[in-house]
């Protein structure tokens, strides 16, 4: 695929799920072209071929290029002179695989929805699948996308909270406070099975988002994990609670707490980090503040957009100026954003970084997915420590 010319154009976009009736689908599809730097061309809608083909319209996917398979359009893609740059993955957890190593093998770049496989036997081979062929592959963590956590990252980097002791991540929603899997909602109906969703309910649903958080903005290598997950709804076959703590290679201790049945609750994901220096925190519900903490000193908050403390990573994530809220799609899109300026990289031959990215990668997808199966493990011998540390982790 790679050309050794430049790339004056939008990148055409290919979209696998995201049919009549799904919901995170949609938001790649916004995410991607938010910037103007990508069209969406061609996708695969649904399983169903027939439901495929009827959800191009909504998208204004043409006639000729609405696939009824992903594997149809992978073979189809490949042979047009105006193939696709990039497909973006939103489909349930089973069908992460073999899709993207499907479009990887074809030299296509890959936009993986999390978790981002089934398990993690899956993950490392299409790690290895990604290495092999050179694409460009980058997972939705989309909460990394957010200008307050990159700022966030960057005084991890830079050194103004010194060294990292504590990491308190949350991910705290109320929808599955009930069965509504009985109740046939498509949502929860595949999030709850374990056929579709994995080891995992609420803690690879959600869970994995706090962690990951946690790691994004601090760097920090994990060590071991101890967790307790929990089902709450009786009958349920996955967890719908769960707390794990983790030890970090540099003697940091850090907690995750996910919850799908805590009452109104909505997507409450939020993280407090402690140095020696100074402590931060923020919420993904209000994304446009962050709070810094010292001894001793007032507390003061950072604004998105808010002034000449923010540093270089905030500025290139910020679209509006300070007082206009930007939130979830505008993260989403940031996230996108960073993965386009590596696949028009590779587009001209040029080199780019494969492990250590601004946007998550798929050696932090196999962290994810490791970080889902230890703490399963752990909660299964009564919270038993467990070797988090992977070779694909990344500082």
């Amino acid at each position: 695929m790679p050309t050794n010319a430049p790339l004056n154009r939008k990148l055409r976009m290919g979209l696998i799920g995201g049919g009549q009736g799904a919901f995170i689908g949609r938001v790649h599809a916004t995410a991607g072209v938010l910037d103007n730097r990508a069209a969406l061309v061609a996708g695969a809608l649904s399983s169903d071929p027939a439901k495929a083909k009827a959800s191009a319209p909504d998208y204004d996917i043409p006639p000729d290029r609405a696939y009824g398979s992903y594997k149809e359009m992978a073979d189809a893609e490949a042979k047009r002179s105006d193939k696709i740059d990039f497909v973006s993955v939103a489909t349930p957890n089973h069908t992460h695989f073999e899709i993207a190593k499907t479009f990887a093998e074809a030299g296509f770049n890959v936009i993986c929805d999390k978790p981002m496989t089934f398990d993690l036997k899956q993950a490392e081979q299409l790690l290895e699948v990604v290495k092999k062929t050179g694409v460009v592959f980058g997972v939705t963590h989309n909460y990394t996308g957010h200008p307050l956590v990159r700022q966030a990252r960057e005084m991890v980097l830079n050194g103004d909270l010194g060294e990292i002791n504590a990491i308190r991540a949350f991910y705290i929603q109320g929808w599955l406070r009930t069965r509504l899997e009985k109740e046939n909602q498509k949502q929860a109906s595949w999030r709850t099975d374990p056929a579709k969703s994995g080891a995992a309910g609420c803690f690879g649903d959600i869970g994995t988002h706090a962690y990951n958080l946690g790691r994004y903005i601090t760097g920090l290598i994990p060590d071991q994990i101890s967790a307790q997950l929990k089902t709450f709804e009786g009958g349920r076959q996955l967890d719908d609670y769960g707390v794990a703590t983790i030890r970090y290679a540099n003697g940091a201790l850090g907690t995750v707490t996910a919850s799908q049945v805590s009452h109104g609750r909505e997507n409450d994901i939020f993280i407090e980090i402690d140095g020696t220096k100074a402590a931060i925190e923020w919420h993904q519900e209000e994304p446009n503040k962050m709070f810094v903490r010292k001894n001793g000193e007032q507390h003061k908050v950072y604004t998105r957009a808010g002034g000449p403390y923010l540093g270089k990573m905030a500025g290139a994530a910020t679209r509006i100026p300070s007082g206009h809220p930007e939130g979830y799609l505008e993260a989403f899109a940031n996230v996108y954003t960073a993965i386009y300026e590596d696949i028009v990289k590779r587009a001209g031959g040029q080199k780019f970084e494969t492990r250590d990215t601004i946007y998550p990668n798929v050696f932090d997808g196999v962290d994810g997915m490791n970080f889902i199966i230890q703490a399963v493990a752990s909660s299964k011998e009564g919270g038993a420590w467990k070797p988090l540390k992977h070779a694909a982790c990344r500082a």
